[in-house]
């Protein structure tokens, strides 16, 4: 053999471990594995990842904060490399990513698969400088949060008054003061414990949570807007991989991670969403308890209680450079809603 024959088997003895790079996705998030968003999302993901790269993605999850520390400290362990994907909620960590909270503000969300449609298109629009320390994989909301108590029904506005409630983000905070209810922060892991105890009378949450939480077990009244009316808040939701992370893949591998997030993704998200609120919502009446409607009096009255969370929220970002105003017309114009 020549020396030049030598030289191609060399060249493809080095090229061939480049090629055949394998690669594990740690994943981490703050609910238990057996969750929806695991089981019906982010698993399925990972599983196509697999298909498609032919074994050389894997995945390795992380639920249940299993990494350590809490829900709000996700976005910097993604960011530090501790994991390579989470799924949190960027106004878990107060203030930090102020645009995307428009989505948060009261009555901006009908259901899960409009909104994280638009919130997606919103993303694109005007927040993207915010997560620029990040490879975004996807955006969502949870399609609006129902309020879930233990021992007193609320019956529209004046039904949250005096009312300890757990609440996601500082938006919805702001929006249940508004309401007339008194806001708790805590992360959805200790939220049945503190109802349990009567540290808590209940939670504004979404219906994806009332299982995998176990707030099934000590609510029994339950309330939200008609069906297509939007919900007095929302939480936000995203999915991060770390940017250092998939710069580093290979062009084969990064190919599949984009053809199957974006808005492959979203629309999967919002799918999950609506269609796992529909069955606990009819697994919650069938353990009897009662899930009330909110009437087009009642939600008008909550609206107008609620106006100043807006004009507050459009102040303090234009604190931080924002126009609040421009964010809040264009999350209305894509979620068509209007305050």
């Amino acid at each position: 053999m020549n020396y030049r024959n030598f030289a191609v088997l060399g060249a493809l003895a080095v090229s061939l471990p480049a090629m055949a790079q394998e690669v594990t996705f740690k994943i981490a998030h703050f609910l238990p594995s057996a969750a929806p968003t695991q089981q019906k999302v982010l698993q399925p993901w990972c599983d196509d990842m697999k298909k498609q790269s032919n074994g050389r993605i894997a995945c390795q999850f992380y639920p249940a904060m299993q990494l350590g520390g809490t829900p709000a400290q996700l976005a910097d362990q993604v960011k530090n490399g501790v994991a390579d994907v989470v799924w949190t909620g960027p106004g878990y960590s107060a203030g930090r990513f102020p645009a995307i909270e428009a989505f948060e503000l009261p009555f901006m969300v009908k259901d899960a698969t409009s909104s994280s449609k638009a919130l997606w298109k919103y993303y694109q629009q005007n927040a993207q400088q915010e997560f620029a320390a990040y490879k975004v994989l996807a955006f969502h909301t949870d399609g609006g949060q129902a309020v879930h108590t233990s021992k007193k029904e609320i019956l529209g506005l004046t039904g949250f008054s005096g009312m300890k409630l757990r609440t996601s983000t500082r938006v919805g905070a702001k929006t249940l003061a508004a309401l007339g209810g008194q806001p708790v922060a805590m992360p959805p892991a200790q939220v049945t414990e503190a109802i349990a105890k009567g540290v808590v009378d209940g939670s504004l949450g979404a219906w994806e949570l009332v299982y995998p939480t176990k707030l099934s077990e000590v609510t029994k009244f339950h309330a939200q807007p008609a069906p297509g009316v939007a919900h007095p808040t929302a939480t936000v939701l995203t999915v991060l991989m770390n940017k250092q992370k998939y710069d580093g893949l290979p062009a084969d591998l990064k190919a599949i991670v984009d053809k199957t997030t974006g808005e492959v993704m979203v629309a999967k998200f919002g799918a999950m969403f609506d269609e796992v609120a529909a069955d606990t919502r009819k697994r919650i009446a069938a353990q009897g308890d009662k899930i009330t409607n909110f009437s087009a009096t009642q939600v008008a009255a909550m609206k107008q209680a609620t106006d100043s969370v807006e004009e507050d929220w459009a102040k303090q970002v234009a604190e931080k450079g924002l126009d609040g105003k421009k964010l809040i017309a264009s999350a209305r114009e894509l979620t068509g809603t209007n305050k």
